[in-house]
């Protein structure tokens, strides 16, 4: 197995190695989607899709326009927090 083979020759425990890696990837997961909810919150001026809900409820958005952008900033925000949640049991 690659792993093995890689902790083997740093001289690293394997699951020291795993764990770490894992870590690694998660902490790259939430780094890219917690820069698309940036960029979705600066687009509609909000913070959270709550707010943008907000602004959709009050007129101050046009669902039609943003239809897509509050489903996907809610499935982020959802997949932000099970990231966070999950780098918290490592």
């Amino acid at each position: 197995m690659l792993l093995e083979q890689v902790a083997s020759r740093l001289n690293t425990p394997l699951e020291q190695l795993e764990r770490d890696s894992l870590h690694i990837y998660l902490q790259r997961k939430l780094r890219t989607i917690e820069s698309e909810i940036f960029t979705l919150a600066h687009r509609y001026g909000v913070r959270t899709v709550f707010d943008m809900d907000e602004a959709i409820q009050s007129g101050k958005l046009h669902e039609p326009e943003s239809f897509e952008d509050y489903f996907r900033f809610d499935y982020l925000e959802d997949q932000r927090d099970t990231l966070r949640e999950l780098l918290n049991q490592i």
